[in-house]
């Protein structure tokens, strides 16, 4: 909005710029006729006082001033409604309008004319007499009579005063229009005038002229003054911010010419404006986000203020070097192919099905969904089951870059935050380090170790990484040397761990845990032929001697050099016989076609496991527990003895506390079942006990040895040898329940290749055996126990029991206990196994 007249219009009738204003007390006001020719306009409003410019082109428009300027110059303007009519009619005109009288008539050589009026009143058409050959209409003539008062006087006071405040903040503006504005003196003729000149619409300018009441329109034009006055002085504020920003930008222009300048003269400006041009290329070119390169910018020019042999300059290059160094937008596209990935995790590893069902899983979530959040998946198990490499057979699959990091021995939080730029020589965290290295934004990030993780005086890596792996907050990571938030939403985390215990309870709950357990004998075989002895043959040069190993030899290695849950053992094992190989082919000696058990013996030794029990014999007071360790399933020997003595019980062989109480626990339960399970009297006040758990050089607790404790207690003091065929596991209660365990396929898995041949596990873990390898199932027979009972019935084995070799119950020799015992086979194919809930009760019972 301006106090300037509109521009002229394109229309065939239109108004040009507004003119001047004049008093309505010319006389030929008051001589207005009723009848007067009616000239309707487009796009432009007429007021009482103005002088308006006109251009008329219609036929009729031409005509009627031929009329009028015959005869008393005077003519009624009224504006259209709609400008696109070109005959209207009295409902097509405002009918308010302005009888005016003609000034001057110019005549165009394209055929339009232009005509210079001046209002006179302001007049309301009744009616049309006629429209041909011109419109001429009946009118009421309308004169303002607004008696001289207070509030007027201060009304056109106010009006006159913030025009004139217009006047200054407007450009362009002729010095006419201040000089016009302060020679009107009626409040009327003020108010026309200020409305004909401000920049309005066609239905707001016409209410202005509808408004009668010269208070009413003194009111409605000093809002819109105000409302322009704001819009100005806004301006006018915008202006100079933007003036004063390039004033600032032109002086540090030639400031920095000038220094360039001066360093040019001492010799060392040169190559620092190379460098300082070469970042900003850089970081121009690195697409950061809007903060990050506001940040960047801010930097750089700390960088250019900086004199050029001071510490902090290189602070802040290494900055800069970082922020273009990363991948703020680089990222690659994931492969989605599902029979494509299932292809490649057939051909890195071979079994862990459940593993590669989950991975297979994540794909088709990310392919019907790929703005999902990605999980975090831990890969849980015992070292050298395969945890690294399914790492990178996803990034393999999924077409992505991978990176790992291993956090054993980390106990510093700035290894995953980073280092604030306060301390000299620091870096960003092991996370943004790593994915620099990637080079994209959504690698495979692998966190090995996970549960090796550390705390001290430095702060918690485990808190820090909170952050990190959860999916809802790490798309804004701040670094603490970045300083700037990362977007890790697209990075898919793997972390691995042995053990989740020592995993904090908060960073557990964050991701998906994956367990896997050791691989079985047979397992171990495939994964040899196809994946280990290839290898070794490439490292150790004999790729093209097509050395053969047999599975005989290969199971021989497996039995009798390794007992782990992985394969890493029988890897070494392995690059051993083929080491002894190279050595013979680099010196031209003969190689064997294929690799026996005597190669094997040359070159590993005599075997240092064999596959029978480690007790052949039976022994009271001795009995084979299961336990699950951070290398997997393993068996322990619980050793009880008895000595004269008071009565006092010993623990030995570095157990925990947890372990300790499940030991006080067996002996309570043997002291309240003694007389039932036929346990003398006076043995337990006249004797000390002792038990011992081997390996007392290795931590050891849990409640799962409850029942071998147990065990080994009622076969040392009744007597009865326990079965050394027989592996148990489970917790007791001091009512003689068996409570469900952890591990179960680590354990059984144990003892399978221990070579055991019977498990007694409680009857709720019996749904876990879905989990353990068909061909374990086969050669073991499992015991579901509920009560302590039942495992006695299977542990001890009393003189007329034998147990059966063929997988069944052993048959008791008496007829006073021929209770079938609780066993069950292992789960053939289209076989359940048996289970009865009651066991014979044993020997000796009172």
């Amino acid at each position: 909005m301006s106090l300037q007249g509109p521009p002229p219009a394109a229309d065939p009738t239109s108004a040009g710029p507004s003119g001047s204003a004049r008093g309505t007390s010319d006389d030929r006001a008051h001589d207005i006729p009723r009848e007067l020719p009616v000239l309707p306009v487009r796009e432009v409003v007429v007021f009482p006082g103005t002088v308006v410019p006109l251009s008329v082109a219609r036929e009729k428009s031409k005509r009627l001033l031929d009329a009028v300027l015959g005869g008393n110059k005077l003519l009624a303007v009224c504006t259209q409604r709609r400008s696109e009519i070109e005959d209207p009619g009295l409902d097509d005109i405002y009918r308010i309008g302005t009888a005016a009288i003609v000034l001057k008539l110019l005549r165009m050589p394209d055929g339009t004319s232009s005509l210079l009026v001046h209002g006179l009143a302001r007049v309301g058409v009744e009616e049309l007499l006629g429209t041909e050959p011109y419109w001429r209409g009946i009118v009421n003539v309308h004169f303002d009579e607004a008696p001289e008062s207070l509030e007027l006087n201060a009304l056109a006071h106010t009006a006159r005063q913030t025009a004139l405040q217009v006047l200054e903040l407007s450009p362009n503006v002729p010095d006419e229009a201040r000089i016009v504005l302060e020679n009107i003196d009626q409040p009327g003729p003020l108010a026309d005038y200020l409305a004909a000149n401000l920049s309005l619409g066609v239905p707001l300018k016409q209410e202005l002229l509808e408004t009668f009441d010269v208070v009413d329109r003194l009111k409605k034009v000093t809002a819109t003054l105000n409302n322009q006055l704001d819009v100005l002085q806004l301006s006018r504020k915008i202006q100079e911010d933007v003036r004063s920003q390039i004033d600032k930008s032109q002086r540090d222009y030639y400031l920095q010419q000038q220094l360039r300048a001066i360093q040019k003269e001492l010799g060392e400006g040169d190559a620092r404006s190379l460098e300082i041009e070469d970042l900003r290329r850089r970081v121009e070119d690195a697409q950061m986000p809007e903060p990050v390169a506001r940040e960047a910018a801010r930097e750089l020019g700390r960088l250019e203020r900086i004199p050029q042999g001071s510490p902090e300059g290189g602070v802040v290059r290494d900055y800069l070097e970082w922020l273009c160094s990363l991948p703020w937008n680089n990222s690659t596209q994931d492969n989605l192919d599902l029979r494509r990935a299932e292809q490649i995790l057939n051909e890195d590893h071979y079994g862990l099905e459940k593993v590669k069902r989950r991975i297979l899983e994540y794909l088709a979530v990310r392919k019907l969904n790929p703005n999902g959040k990605s999980p975090i998946l831990c890969f849980l198990g015992p070292p050298g089951v395969g945890k690294t490499s399914l790492g990178q057979s996803i990034a393999r699959a999924l077409a992505r870059n991978f990176c790992r990091i291993s956090l054993g021995g980390v106990r510093d939080e700035a290894d995953i935050r980073g280092h604030r730029r306060t301390y000299i020589g620091s870096i960003p965290g092991r996370i943004i380090q790593e994915i620099r290295r990637a080079g994209v934004r959504n690698p495979v990030l692998m966190l090995d170790e996970l549960d090796k993780l550390g705390a001290d005086f430095r702060g918690d890596p485990a808190a820090a990484l909170l952050e990190v792996l959860d999916p809802q907050q790490n798309h804004s990571f701040t670094d603490h040397y970045l300083g700037v938030a990362f977007d890790l939403s697209g990075v898919l985390f793997i972390a691995t761990a042995n053990h989740i215990e020592p995993v904090a309870p908060a960073l557990r709950d964050r991701m998906e845990l994956i367990e896997l357990s050791g691989y079985t004998t047979g397992e171990k075989l495939e994964i040899a032929k196809r994946y280990l002895v290839p290898r070794q043959l490439a490292e150790n040069g004999l790729a093209e001697r097509r050395i053969v190993w047999t599975d005989a030899a290969l199971r021989a290695v497996i039995e009798g050099y390794t007992r782990e849950a992985g394969v890493r053992e029988l890897e070494r094992c392995i690059a051993t016989v083929l080491r002894g190989l190279a050595a013979k082919a680099a010196r031209d000696e003969s190689l064997p076609a294929q690799i026996d058990s005597e190669l094997l013996d040359a070159a590993l030794g005599p075997a240092r496991y064999t596959s029978e029990h480690a007790l052949k014999a039976r022994v009271p007071g001795v009995v084979a527990g299961l336990a699950y360790t951070p290398v997997g399933g393993d068996i322990i020997f619980i050793e009880a003895a008895k000595m004269p003595g008071r009565g006092a019980f010993t623990l030995t062989g570095q157990i925990g506390d947890v372990m300790r109480e499940s030991a006080q626990a067996a002996l309570s339960l043997v002291r309240a079942h003694a007389r039932e399970w036929g346990v003398p009297a006076n043995v337990l006040r006249s004797h000390d006990i002792h038990i011992h758990v081997p390996a007392g050089g290795v931590p050891k607790d849990g409640p799962s040895a409850g029942v071998a404790m147990l065990a080994a207690l009622v076969s040392l003091l009744t007597g009865r040898a326990a079965d050394p065929a027989v592996g148990m596991t489970g917790e007791i209660t001091l009512r003689g329940q068996i409570l469900p365990i952890g591990g179960v396929k680590a354990k059984i898995l144990a003892a399978h290749r221990a070579g055991l041949k019977t498990v007694v596990l409680p009857e709720r873990n019996e749904a876990d055996l879905r989990d353990v390898p068909e061909d374990v199932r086969r050669e073991l027979r499992f015991v579901f126990a509920t009560t302590c009972a039942d495992v006695l019935s299977v542990a001890l084995a009393s003189p007329e029991t034998v147990p059966g070799g063929d997988g069944q119950a052993a048959s008791p020799a008496s007829p006073k206990r021929r209770r079938q015992v609780a066993t069950a086979r292992a789960e053939a194919p289209g076989r359940r196994p048996d289970r009865r809930r009651r066991a014979p009760r044993p020997a000796g019972r009172r």
